[in-house]
């Protein structure tokens, strides 16, 4: 495994690590809806679309108030708009 792989155990300690340092609860960081929001995007759109996408939905969802709800509906929406994108990079 490279230096630049996680494996599952140390993205939880990464995640830990980001709560603790930004004063954030476990639900502020849903790590299963990012890494699939990022697969959504990288399999709809392009696989560089999926950490720019990530954060205009953490973009989005602090615009909206940053509740874990609208985290949630932020995630949604960009998964939902790559799996309908017709775009010319497919």
């Amino acid at each position: 495994m490279s230096g630049r792989t996680l494996p599952p155990e140390a993205l939880d300690e990464w995640a830990a690590a980001l709560r603790e340092r930004f004063g954030l609860a476990a639900d502020d960081l849903p790590i299963r809806l990012v890494l699939d929001l990022a697969r959504d995007v990288a399999n709809g759109v392009a696989r560089p679309a999926a950490p720019f996408s990530a954060f205009a939905a953490g973009l989005v969802a602090g615009r909206a108030g940053g509740s874990p709800e609208d985290v949630r509906a932020a995630i949604a929406a960009v998964v939902e708009l790559a799996g309908s994108w017709k775009g010319e990079t497919r």
